[in-house]
């Protein structure tokens, strides 16, 4: 069952998420965003970015993006938001539930460190999101033209698991408003355009040519 035609309003605290982690500076960044914004442009923000959800047997709907977004709305105390459902789950056990879910590609069970966990381990709430510093790295990059942004879901995430073993944790603290330090993501930028990345989603990068 695929996307409906219709939208549906929703409260925003009430949304499950379908992954473990968000990054803290993509979400700095957006609630520094959404601050800048007049009544008007806010209003035309959320009638236009829409959380595409599965409706689950408990009768919630699990988002499949913009998890980001919406920590910062709640940070920012936005009470609804429009959701597009994708899928009508709600006569699945719990377990197929999930099962399904993986098989669309529509949940990713990594944890902060980048480690696989059970489904059961994906917090109820946006609240309970942790912080993988990675993920804001990657968000960075994509946004600062290191590589393009791929229609497959959680690319980012790939690409967090590829600055990990790269980058110091210590290195990737938020500094205001603008999220990660320009300098960690320029070398980043880099790192994301060479030979090494080739093999993720959106690189765009050049191979010189051998000799």
């Amino acid at each position: 069952m695929r996307a409906q035609s219709h939208l549906e309003r929703a409260t925003l605290a009430d949304l499950r998420p379908t992954q473990m982690t968000v990054g803290t500076a993509e979400v700095v960044v957006k609630r520094a965003q959404w601050a800048a914004l007049k009544r008007k442009a806010r209003s035309k923000l959320l009638a236009e970015h829409w959380f595409p959800a599965v409706k689950g047997a408990d009768g919630h709907f699990y988002i499949v993006d913009h998890h980001h977004l919406g920590v910062a709305l709640l940070a920012e105390k936005v009470d609804t938001v429009w959701v597009m459902p994708l899928a009508d789950f709600s006569t699945l056990e719990h377990d197929m539930f999930w099962r399904v879910m993986e098989f669309h590609q529509w949940a990713h069970p990594y944890n902060e460190k980048g480690e696989r966990r059970d489904f059961n381990k994906i917090p109820q709430r946006l609240t309970g999101l942790a912080d993988d510093p990675y993920r804001s790295l990657a968000g960075a990059v994509r946004r600062a033209g290191g590589y393009a942004k791929d229609a497959a879901p959680y690319t980012e995430f790939l690409w967090a698991a590829f600055f990990r073993p790269r980058f110091r944790k210590t290195d990737l603290h938020v500094e205001g408003d603008q999220g990660l330090s320009p300098a960690i993501v320029t070398e980043a930028v880099a790192l994301a355009r060479s030979s090494q990345a080739q093999f993720l989603p959106g690189w765009s990068g050049v191979i010189a040519p051998t000799a």
